[in-house]
């Protein structure tokens, strides 16, 4: 592996511990808190990315100030689809931040992601994120995604990959740590308490039963599952003959941990066309 890939895989995973270290500081969250909200946006529209393609179609998402949230259908889930949009919280937001990683071998490349990004949080936050009591969402979202398109025109050459990056381990970080309240007996999602949740919903649908080695189970699979492409994004995004083995670019990352992010989310047994919510800090799916 050449100088410039192992610099930039240590200034990953050098921000993948500050990140954690940061989020177990006092006031950590805080500084956080926008990224939290981010990883809850790629969780509710990786379930409606699946929804679409399942065929029930994508209605709209939720996402609330505690950072939970909630993606609904067009209609009701076909039995087949439910543990696929279950899963795909959990299981896409990682995948996304593994592509940002791997996209962004270069100052130029790593401002058009952010560009993009800015976009698709501003053009969502007018067209399916949903108002709700106060209509947090819709402004939290559009605020972050003006936020990225000033970002993107004015951070320094130097700086946009390691933004990127930052940006990036947040969402496998969190995607990993939020996994962890689908061990806990109910989950919280806009103030509300639910003891549904997308662990809860798969393991109805593939187990038959939400008993809690079931919901175990699958919260164990997502960890590993998270684990894995953590790895992965971190070994290969700056290996020997890849593009972001570039030695044009510094690299640095960092993750963002998290707090509790409860995930609730209704079960489609009474509500077939709602995914189950994110929690605080938590996303959530069907």
């Amino acid at each position: 592996m050449t100088r410039p890939a192992r610099q930039e895989q240590r200034g990953i995973a050098i921000a993948l511990l500050a990140s954690l270290l940061l989020w177990n500081l006092p006031y950590g969250g805080l500084v956080l808190y926008p990224f939290k909200l981010f990883a809850t946006w790629l969780h509710e529209l990786s379930h409606g990315l699946v929804m679409t393609l399942s065929g029930c179609g994508f209605n709209y998402v939720l996402i609330y100030r505690d950072s939970s949230g909630l993606a609904y259908s067009n209609t009701p889930m076909a039995a087949w689809s439910i543990p696929f949009i279950a899963a795909a919280g959990y299981m896409g937001t990682p995948l996304w931040g593994a592509v940002m990683l791997w996209i962004t071998p270069t100052a130029k490349r790593a401002r058009l992601v952010l560009g993009v990004l800015g976009v698709m949080l501003v053009f969502t936050s007018f067209t399916v994120v949903a108002v709700d009591e106060d209509a947090f969402g819709p402004w939290a979202i559009g605020v972050m995604g003006g936020a990225f398109i000033v970002v993107a025109a004015i951070v320094p050459e130097k700086a946009r990959r390691p933004l990127v990056h930052f940006v990036a381990a947040q969402a496998c970080i969190n995607a990993l740590l939020d996994i962890r309240v689908l061990l806990r007996p109910s989950q919280q999602v806009g103030g509300s308490t639910t003891a549904s949740s997308d662990a809860s919903n798969m393991a109805m649908s593939t187990f038959g039963t939400a008993a809690d080695w079931a919901v175990w189970t699958w919260a164990a699979i997502w960890i590993v599952w998270s684990l894995g492409v953590l790895y992965l994004a971190l070994r290969f995004s700056a290996a020997p003959g890849s593009p972001r083995a570039a030695p044009s670019d510094p690299a640095t990352a960092t993750p963002r941990d998290e707090s509790d992010r409860d995930a609730h989310r209704r079960s489609p047994a009474t509500a077939p066309d709602e995914t189950v919510p994110s929690a605080p800090a938590d996303t959530a799916a069907p």
